[in-house]
């Protein structure tokens, strides 16, 4: 596929991937120094520099085929709220270290499929991206899968905590497989695939993973996050904003 041949609303597919990369290696970052433990914070901050790699070559290959010339730093810090298009999910505030694992553990399953099935991409660029990043992305489902067992199958504190984490973590689950216009056009073009195929193999794999840890998969809430791929947001979002963007659009232009 030529570089002028994907549309704006399935540049927007990319944009969206590249923005849950982007946001939730930016909420990673935040546990460092606050760790349940040193190594913790070193395996957290390298899976939130796996997220940002990927968010980088994501957002260049954006600024390539959506016509306006934009760098991955344009679209990183001079873009507002309501431009981004990432899912709920990745933007709640850091919150325990049950809840970081629960996110982690739902986010990593959908990535893994995600990429397994885009190395089949039409688009080059995004093919070779999910190559790489599957690899990385099965590191982190790991580090969460080991994680939640510990937490679930420990002591009864543990348990109940890790049990809790997964209920806190539920109303944001759904959006991740939702369809909206810029997969669908992606799919359309033989670059993408539909999140809602994805549904059965992430929610069967996280299902596992948690009976395995004697905890139980919660029911599905009566409120539900939506909106993050057309830049409807939560109120973290405005505040991981105006620290992730603070310097560059003090300095503008600025270079070290």
């Amino acid at each position: 596929m030529s570089d002028t041949s994907m549309n704006g609303a399935a540049s927007r597919y990319l944009l969206g991937l590249a923005d849950d990369a982007l946001v939730y290696a930016q909420r990673l970052g935040e546990w460092v120094s606050r760790g349940p433990q040193i190594e913790e914070d070193m395996a957290l901050a390298n899976i939130g520099l796996d997220l940002l790699g990927q968010a980088r070559a994501l957002l260049t290959r954006v600024g390539e085929l959506d016509g306006t010339g934009r760098s991955e730093d344009d679209l990183a810090y001079f873009r507002d709220e309501r431009e981004f298009r990432n899912v709920h999910l990745v933007e709640q505030e850091r919150a325990g270290f049950g809840f970081e694992m629960a996110r982690l553990l739902w986010f990593s399953s959908y990535q893994n499929e995600l990429y397994a099935a885009l190395r089949g991409s039409s688009d080059p660029v995004l093919a070779g991206v999910a190559a790489k990043a599957l690899k990385e992305v099965d590191y982190h489902r790991d580090h969460a899968t080991q994680w939640v067992l510990r937490l679930g199958d420990g002591t009864a504190e543990s348990h109940e905590r890790m049990q809790r984490a997964l209920v806190d973590v539920q109303p944001y689950v759904a959006e991740l497989f939702d369809d909206d216009a810029g997969s669908l056009a992606a799919v359309q073009e033989g670059a993408g695939v539909l999140p809602s195929a994805l549904r059965e193999p992430v929610s069967r794999r996280v299902g596992q993973v948690v009976a395995e840890a004697t905890l139980e998969l919660p029911e599905s809430s009566t409120w539900r996050s939506r909106g993050g791929r057309e830049g409807v947001h939560s109120r973290p979002m405005g505040y991981l904003l105006a620290e992730l963007q603070h310097i560059a659009r003090s300095h503008p232009g600025a270079s070290w």
